[in-house]
C-alpha cells in the first residue's frame, strides 16, 4: 500500500463567537474531507511533546514518527539543509526572519509578506554592511545571512551557542520588542554562561544594527512613501546544530522512496534530513495564492514511483497569523477542493492510503501557534468507517482511533 499525508499547516482553530461558536473547519465548504471522513476513520493527535514549543518545526518532525528529544535543535538546521548549506560541526544555524516593527512593536512576522526576490537584495545588503564589518571586527568569518525563502532566512555564527531563549515572531504580533531580545537559557553558569551571553548579546547587536540599516534601504524608503509596510528588522529565532535523524526507509521498511511537497523551506529541510525527495513546484508561495493544482499534480505523479509522499500547504497557518479570518476559510476550502479532490479521485480506485490533519492550531483570534491536540482522517479502500459524519477538531473526538500521541500516528498510519 502507498501512503500519502495531506497537512494544511495550522488549520485547526478555536471556536469563533463570529461564526456562531464554530471553529472554522466546521463552518467551511469542505465536502471531500467530510467525505473522507466518513468512509474512513478518524481521531485526534498530539504533535507537541510536552516541554516544547508548539511550531511547525516540532508539530512535523513529531507527526513523521520522530522522538524530539532525539532529534531537536530548532529550524536553523532544518532550513539550512533545505537552502543546501552544509553545516561544519563549529556552525550554529538559526532562523532569521525580516518582519515589520512600528511604534516600537512586532506588527508582522513577515515583512509585509516580502517578496524573496526583494529579500534576496535585502540579505545581500545585509552581508555587505552588517555582517563583513562584524567579520572584520572578529578577524574571522563569524556571522553571515543565507537568502531563503520570502521572510524565512537563516543566520549562521560560527561557534555560536544554542542555550538562548529566542522569541519566535509570530507568537508576539503587537507586543514591544525590546522584552523579547535574546536571552542566556536560564540556570546557566560559568563557561557555559559566557557563551550563551556572548551569542546572545552579537545577535541582538545584530537586530538593533539592522535597523539602522533597513530603515534607509531603498526598498524600504519606497515602501515608506507609499504608507505601506516596511522589512525593518531581522529577527533570529529557533537555532542550534546539525540534527542527528535516521531517514525514514530505515525505520519503516514499507517505505522504499519518498517525496516531500511543500513550499515552506522548514518542512523541505525535514524532508532532506528524513531521506526523502525534494519537489518544489512552480507557483507555490506558502500563502492563499499558491498554486493547489500543481501541488496535487505533483503529489499524484509521486505515488506512482514513490511509496510515501507528504504534501503540506502553508496557507491557512499565513491567514491564521494575520488574523484574517475570511482568507483562513478559503484556505480550507482550497485545499479541500483544488488540492484533496483532485489527489482522491485519481487514486480512489488504487491501493493508496490518505491521511488528512494539519500540524497545530492558529487560531485567527489569537494569531498564534496553539499546541492543543489536532483532529486527524485516514481513509483507503476497504476501512472500516466509525461514526465521524464530517471532519473538524468536534467531531473528531469520537473517532475510532480516539487520542494518539506524537509517533503513535506514524506507527498507526504505516501499520494499515
Amino acid at each position: 500500500m502507498k501512503r500519502i499525508i495531506i497537512l494544511g499547516d495550522g488549520m485547526a482553530d478555536l471556536p469563533v463567537e463570529r461564526l456562531g461558536g464554530k471553529t472554522l473547519l466546521q463552518y467551511a465548504h469542505k465536502p471531500m474531507m467530510d467525505q473522507l471522513a466518513r468512509e474512513g476513520r478518524c481521531g485526534r493527535l498530539v504533535t507537541v511533546p510536552e516541554g516544547f514549543p508548539p511550531g511547525s518545526e516540532v508539530a512535523n518532525t513529531a507527526i513523521l514518527g520522530y522522538d524530539l528529544n532525539k532529534v531537536y535543535e530548532g529550524r536553523g538546521p532544518l532550513e539550512a539543509a533545505s537552502i543546501g548549506y552544509e553545516m561544519a560541526d563549529d556552525d550554529f544555524a538559526i532562523r532569521c526572519n525580516i518582519i515589520t516593527l512600528e511604534d516600537g512593536k512586532i506588527i508582522t512576522h513577515n515583512g509585509g509578506n516580502l517578496e524573496t526576490d526583494d529579500a534576496r537584495v535585502l540579505i545581500d545588503y545585509l552581508n555587505e554592511h552588517l555582517a563583513k564589518p562584524i567579520n572584520e571586527r572578529e578577524g574571522c568569518e563569524r556571522v553571515k545571512f543565507i537568502t531563503g525563502i520570502q521572510y524565512r532566512h537563516l543566520l549562521v555564527i560560527k561557534g555560536g551557542n544554542k542555550h538562548i531563549i529566542c522569541a519566535p515572531p509570530h507568537d508576539h504580533p503587537n507586543e514591544p520588542w525590546r522584552p523579547l531580545l535574546v536571552k542566556p537559557e536560564e540556570g546557566l553558569a560559568g563557561s557555559d554562561f559566557v557563551a550563551a551571553k556572548e551569542t546572545a548579546d552579537l545577535i541582538n547587536e545584530m537586530i538593533l544594527r539592522s535597523q539602522e540599516l533597513l530603515v534607509k534601504h531603498p526598498y524600504n524608503l519606497a515602501k515608506a512613501a507609499k504608507g505601506e509596510r516596511q522589512a525593518n528588522s531581522i529577527w533570529p529565532w529557533s537555532g542550534g546544530y546539525r540534527p542527528s535523524m535516521e531517514t525514514l526507509m530505515e525505520q519503516y521498511p514499507e517505505i522504499k522512496s519518498g517525496t516531500v511537497i511543500s513550499a515552506v523551506d522548514l518542512i523541505q529541510g525535514i524532508g532532506k534530513y528524513a531521506g526523502l525527495r525534494i519537489v518544489k513546484v512552480p507557483g507555490a508561495t506558502g500563502l492563499a495564492d499558491t498554486n493547489y493544482e500543481g501541488k496535487a499534480q505533483a503529489a499524484i505523479d509521486a505515488l506512482e514511483h514513490d511509496d510515501f509522499v507528504f504534501v503540506h500547504v502553508e496557507a491557512s497557518d499565513e491567514a491564521g497569523h494575520d488574523g484574517d479570518l475570511e482568507l483562513k476559510l478559503k484556505t480550507i476550502e482550497y485545499l479541500d477542493q483544488r488540492l484533496i479532490a483532485p489527489i482522491y479521485n485519481t487514486v480512489k480506485d488504487q491501493d493508496v492510503c490518505i491521511a488528512v490533519l494539519p500540524d497545530h492550531l492558529t487560531p485567527v483570534e489569537q494569531r498564534i501557534h496553539v499546541g492543543q491536540p489536532v483532529p486527524f482522517l485516514i481513509w483507503h479502500r476497504g476501512i472500516e468507517p466509525d461514526s465521524v459524519q464530517q471532519y473538524d477538531e468536534v467531531s473528531c473526538v469520537s473517532g475510532a482511533y480516539s487520542l494518539l500521541k506524537l509517533n503513535e500516528f506514524m506507527k498507526t498510519f504505516m501499520s494499515l
